[in-house]
């Protein structure tokens, strides 16, 4: 490459983003926020309409060896989902635009789109278009989620306080731990046809990755307990990845507690297996999909009491940085080294 030139991996995917969309100026007043949040905003009668869309590309994103075409059918259109959630807003449409290499044929489509169709029975979306095309290499998925919420109970990345509380739903690094069992089984069966994987105990690990969920019920409880959390996010690259775009853009600190991250027992045991360090599986792994968010301070014994729902810590200035507290009462500072497709 010119050596005059910058390589994209130099930038990194949100260096890339910040760059080509730095000096992007609205033209109609309907737009409300654009790139730098889950969704995109806009505004018409009577309520916000929000915009997410997901690419997703073979031998990047996921390995269809171990990846059944219904479940990645599923997953293409969860993702979408919970990117709606994560700003409290409800998924109402998706399109669906596949580019299709010529070694699929029509019935594994049919597949891929029974996960799509079941997805949107399950969480009531309704698939309204699409595009397809042809590819010269496998297969590539795009996806494009249409939903909405009133003004006043949107959440952003840029609204946390210091004093909030930090939560997050269900369990972190399941997914990442269920990657890394079909990785090895896939090495494991070295191209046997009539290999038998080894999951045994470890079903939950391949269920999160392979099916995750939105967390629809986690915004349902908080709607109805009458908490609107002052920022959200979903946790697709990484518990640290996340809580560094919520601090940057809501321009404060955080400290959160090892001893606080929840980590199921599968998880702790697969990661013991490939003597992983537990916390950097949680902190990195990624594609979770559960909900970060913060809440005022006083809101400590409501959410305290709601299943599913863990404090890890509390939002602090934005001079005492980003830090997690260990176990034994020492300091790391977080960072974001969880899943960038355009790093190196």
């Amino acid at each position: 490459m010119n050596k005059d030139l910058t390589e994209i991996s130099e930038l990194g995917e949100f260096g890339l983003i910040d760059r080509l969309t730095h000096e992007i100026k609205f033209k109609n007043p309907s737009t409300i926020k654009g790139v730098g949040d889950d969704c995109a905003v806009m505004h018409y009668d009577n309520t916000e309409v929000l915009v997410s869309t997901d690419l997703l590309v073979e031998g990047i994103h996921f390995d269809l060896t171990y990846v059944p075409l219904k479940h990645l059918g599923y997953k293409s259109a969860v993702v979408n989902f919970s990117d709606l959630y994560a700003m409290n807003a409800h998924p109402r449409q998706i399109t669906v635009s596949l580019a299709i290499s010529k070694r699929f044929a029509v019935e594994h489509i049919e597949e891929l789109y029974s996960g799509i169709k079941l997805a949107c029975d399950i969480y009531g979306v309704d698939l309204v278009g699409g595009d397809t095309t042809t590819s010269r290499s496998g297969l590539t998925i795009s996806i494009t989620c249409i939903g909405d919420a009133p003004k006043e109970k949107i959440v952003y990345r840029s609204g946390a306080n210091v004093n909030d509380l930090i939560c997050v739903s269900g369990d972190l690094g399941a997914a990442y731990m269920g990657l890394q069992l079909l990785e090895r089984e896939k090495i494991v069966s070295n191209g046997q046809t009539e290999f038998q994987p080894q999951f045994q105990g470890k079903e939950y690990l391949i269920e999160r990755q392979l099916k995750p969920e939105a967390r629809k019920d986690i915004i349902k409880i908080l709607e109805e307990k009458g908490i609107i959390p002052t920022s959200m996010i979903d946790v697709s690259d990484g518990l640290s990845s996340e809580l560094l775009h919520i601090c940057n853009q809501s321009k404060v600190g955080c400290r959160i507690y090892e001893d606080r991250i929840p980590i199921d027992y599968q998880t702790a045991v697969m990661a013991e297996e490939i003597g992983m360090n537990l916390v950097t599986a949680a902190l990195n792994g990624g594609e979770d999909y559960e909900l970060l968010f913060t809440i005022p301070l006083h809101l400590h014994d409501t959410i305290d009491k709601i299943e599913g729902i863990k404090i890890i810590g509390h939002i602090t200035k934005e001079e005492y940085g980003c830090i997690m507290e260990t176990r034994d009462g020492g300091e790391i500072g977080l960072k974001a080294q969880g899943w960038n497709p355009l790093s190196k």
